[in-house]
């Protein structure tokens, strides 16, 4: 990690903070942008571990993100056609998603869990809070027609 000296290394760092999906996507015909945070003290060793797993996937994975509130965002880009490539990917996000529980984060930043993540909410909040999510869930919708397939179903 880089901290800004003065003002307009600040705005560099910021402009290039910026510039980083857009470079990323440009890379390949597919870009899998994921938040998850860490505590600040941890981003530097996550980041690394992010790296070694894109590297032993032979993904490429960029990441970059907030420092000043850990979140951070692994982005894999790859080939949609290439479906070696795809499932490495799957592989890949499963074992991105482990490292912030492993280091007292959360597999959400900024964007929540959506439908993607959503095999991994209970690693997160344990068996017991999901079936909390479930039941309450049956109160406010006991046909099961509100957002189907979704938390709570």
């Amino acid at each position: 990690m880089t901290l800004a000296a003065d003002v307009a290394a600040a705005e560099a760092l910021l402009y290039a903070r910026r510039c980083s999906l857009p470079a990323l996507a440009r890379l390949s015909s597919l870009s899998i942008l994921e938040d998850i945070s860490v505590p600040r003290k941890a981003m530097a060793e996550v980041v690394n571990r992010i790296e070694a797993i894109g590297k032993k996937h032979g993904l490429r994975i960029g990441t970059f993100g907030h420092a000043g509130d850990g979140n951070l965002h692994p982005t894999i880009v790859l080939d949609k056609d290439n479906p070696s490539e795809v499932a490495a990917a799957e592989v890949a996000l499963a074992e991105i998603f482990a490292l912030p529980l492993e280091f007292g984060g959360s597999i959400t930043g900024e964007h929540g869990v959506g439908s993607a993540k959503l095999p991994y909410l209970e690693g997160l909040i344990g068996s017991t809070n999901m079936q909390l999510q479930r039941d309450i869930k049956k109160v406010f919708d006991p046909a099961g027609i509100l957002n189907p397939g979704r938390i709570g179903s």
